[in-house]
């Protein structure tokens, strides 16, 4: 049954993909056929054979061998892939409903990671493991302000052992793998490096998603909820989605790691509120501020009733520079403890990674040119009435 639902759901993908999909055959018969070549050399030279097979010796050692086919990436795929799973989200028989679909997830502990985007608002969903046998899984906890989940199964096949997340942050031009099922296709892997790092993404809340990975490895559709994983075969990121041919984007292993233990044992998390809107401080804010130098966020917005009420000041007024207005007043943001707030991505990673509703913190902030020292009393984010 399991092979036969497969067959069936490979040919719905193909159909969802809405690509013609062809396989090249390649020719390999350039450059690999070396019997010949050695035979010619047992006439010629006698030394340089034996040269030759002491330096392929050594390549074996090292595991340099060239004509490997495997090799790093091949390593670590045959070491996770069996911890991959495909997600599938069955479509609501209202024709206004949800209309389901696939995408990744991974196995951490006994539950499946996934994107909360990706199981909706499903309360079951089917995981199809590397055994092709199909298992229902129970989703216990999404948020939405990350965009991650948390699915429960019960009868995971042996063959998992379960991934980590990293515990150090990833490092631009690192080399790193995407697994998942992109348009469909199981079990798949591309390649790339680290492109950037600390990235905002976009939620449906309206809240920023912080310190995103950003890489240039190959993410398409279906590939949402996989793991971004180092050549050590940590992962470092669940994959969020693909902008464009050569940027995709994953959320954090350090936020993951913070969120999905709350998921499985509350079924929700708590995010840290502040109640302000910021904007960058440029030159021309610098200037209109009698700031020494350009840093820190500005104040822009205080939300009435937020932890910032009263604690913070927001911009009261405005200044003409070469003809374009610049706000003045408020409060701009500096560091929060002992980390420096050089912008708003920065702002948000801190109270996402750092700190947690209830905790008060220490701002430093600049008040009508003076540094100045507030403290203020972090709360949980209040619900947001998604689309």
């Amino acid at each position: 049954m399991g092979r036969q639902r497969q067959h069936t759901l490979s040919r719905r993908r193909l159909l969802r993909a809405g690509t013609g999909i062809a396989v090249a055959g390649v020719g390999a018969s350039a450059g690999i056929g070396t019997g010949g070549a050695r035979g010619m050399q047992d006439d010629g030279n006698e030394n340089a054979e034996n040269a030759e097979n002491a330096e392929n010796d050594e390549n074996d050692e090292n595991g340099d061998d060239p004509f490997d086919a495997g090799g790093p990436y091949a390593n670590v795929y045959d070491d996770i892939i069996d911890d991959v799973v495909l997600v599938n989200v069955l479509g609501s028989d209202d024709p206004f409903g949800d209309p389901g679909g696939i995408g990744s997830g991974f196995v951490v502990g006994d539950h499946v990671v996934t994107n909360a985007h990706v199981v909706g608002d499903a309360n079951d969903v089917e995981l199809q493991f590397r055994d092709e046998e199909w298992r229902e899984g129970e989703v216990v906890g999404t948020d939405s302000h990350s965009d991650l989940a948390a699915i429960a199964v019960d009868d995971r096949p042996a063959i998992t052992d379960g991934l980590s997340f990293a515990a150090d942050d990833p490092v631009i031009g690192q080399e790193v793998l995407v697994l998942g099922n992109p348009l469909g296709l199981d079990a798949s892997l591309s390649q790339g490096i680290v492109s950037g790092v600390d990235r905002q993404l976009p939620s449906p809340t309206g809240f920023a998603i912080p310190a995103a990975i950003q890489t240039d490895a190959p993410v398409n559709p279906g590939n949402s909820g996989g793991p971004l994983v180092s050549l050590d075969g940590d992962v470092l990121g669940v994959v969020f989605a693909g902008a464009g041919q050569t940027i995709g984007f994953a959320i954090s292993a350090q936020l993951a790691d913070r969120v999905i233990p709350a998921l499985i044992e509350d079924g929700e998390y708590e995010h840290s509120y502040m109640g302000i809107g910021v904007s960058p401080v440029g030159p021309q804010i610098a200037a209109a501020n009698d700031l020494e130098e350009a840093r820190g966020v500005l104040v822009s917005e205080v939300v009435p009733d937020s932890p910032a009420d009263g604690v913070l000041e927001p911009i009261d007024g405005e200044t003409a520079i070469d003809g374009e207005p610049v706000p003045t007043g408020g409060d701009i943001i500096v560091s929060i403890g002992d980390e420096e707030i050089p912008n708003e991505a920065r702002l948000t990673a801190v109270l996402a990674l750092e700190t947690a509703p209830d905790e008060t913190i220490d701002l430093e902030v600049i008040r009508e040119g003076e540094s100045q020292q507030v403290e203020l009393t972090l709360e949980e984010r209040p619900d947001v009435d998604l689309p």
